[in-house]
């Protein structure tokens, strides 16, 4: 697709100046890239304009532009598409930063589809407990992977437009890109990511919480890591991927109901296959071993016990050492 003349090539719009936008904006800046800037907050406009844009992301801004960042929440992100759409030059690029994409892609997809410029599902793979302009950094996505969900297109547009992404974010430092599904990013994150927010969420809910001081070290700081979070931002988002996030949910109850079983019995044969099995599947997808080797060197030692404990979530098994477990 031809540029609109209006363009000016490599200028970047950054609709939304929070931790991702922020550093999106600070990444380009830093890299001597002319960015522009819109947030619904004055004082952060104000700081943002001091700090890192060239100015104000207005209507005569945006079709100058070649690409346009969306870092809001999905709800907003898709009537923020719908609103500036007119505006955006033929041949531009508009992406999200989503942290879901089927919600965002089968709204945006049909919007840009009625005018000359590609919407593009983006989620960078990076972040931190916090939020806001005044955490942004420009370093945030360096050697970052971005996941990308491309438009329908064909093979040789698909690669054309990964090949332009990886030149726009040159810049911001990104060391690999995914292209997938807006349904199999979902799935996927909803393990990679929600799974872990959740439960660093609810774990900090232990009464004993309250008295870890003096007691606590790396594995703890760890796990309570991401408990801190934008509650309005995770909600909409844990929402906006319920089934996948249920099912992770369910899943993991499903694994831990099995050592409390085991706890509970005070078995320490079956305790032992459980934790044997946790640590083997983490060094099996760390690459650290091989399963089918593994499998075979440990199978006289009861490998067959393995089967029991790698059922699909939900499915009846027996629980070695127990007659009967509800």
């Amino acid at each position: 697709m031809e540029m609109d003349k209006r363009i000016v090539p490599g200028r970047v719009g950054v609709i939304g100046l929070g931790l991702m936008g922020g550093s999106f904006a600070k990444a380009f800046a830093k890299a001597g890239v002319e960015v522009y800037g819109y947030d619904v907050a004055e004082d952060v406009m104000e700081q943002a304009e001091v700090e890192t844009i060239e100015g104000r992301l207005t209507d005569d801004v945006i079709p100058t532009c070649e690409l346009i960042i969306i870092a809001s929440y999905p709800k907003a992100c898709i009537e923020e598409l719908a609103r500036i759409a007119p505006l955006v030059s033929a041949g531009a690029i508009v992406m999200d930063t989503g942290g879901v994409k089927k919600v965002i892609c089968d709204q945006c997809f049909p919007i840009a589809a009625n005018y000359p410029f590609t919407f593009v599902g983006c989620h960078p793979m990076a972040g931190t407990q916090h939020s806001g302009f005044a955490h942004a950094c420009a370093n945030m996505f360096h050697n970052a992977p971005l996941v990308i969900v491309p438009p329908k297109m064909d093979d040789f547009a698909r690669l054309d437009l990964l090949e332009r992404m990886k030149k726009l974010m040159k810049p911001v430092g990104f060391a690999r890109f995914t292209l997938t599904t807006a349904e199999e990013h979902d799935k996927i994150i909803a393990f990679t990511s929600q799974l872990a927010h959740v439960v660093s969420n609810a774990y900090v809910k232990s009464p004993e919480a309250k008295v870890h001081d003096g007691f606590s070290a790396g594995s703890y700081r760890d796990l309570i890591r991401v408990a801190c979070l934008n509650a309005d931002m995770w909600t909409e988002l844990f929402l906006d991927n319920a089934d996948n996030l249920s099912a992770e949910i369910g899943c993991l109850i499903e694994n831990l109901r099995k050592y409390k079983i085991a706890i509970d019995d005070r078995n320490p044969h079956y305790l032992h296959e459980l934790l044997a099995e946790g640590d083997r599947r983490k060094r099996e997808i760390e690459g650290e071993i091989d399963h089918d080797r593994y499998t075979r060197r440990h199978h006289h030692r009861g490998a067959d016990r393995l089967k029991d404990l790698s059922v699909p979530c939900g499915s009846p098994h027996l629980v070695p050492g127990r007659k009967h477990h509800p």
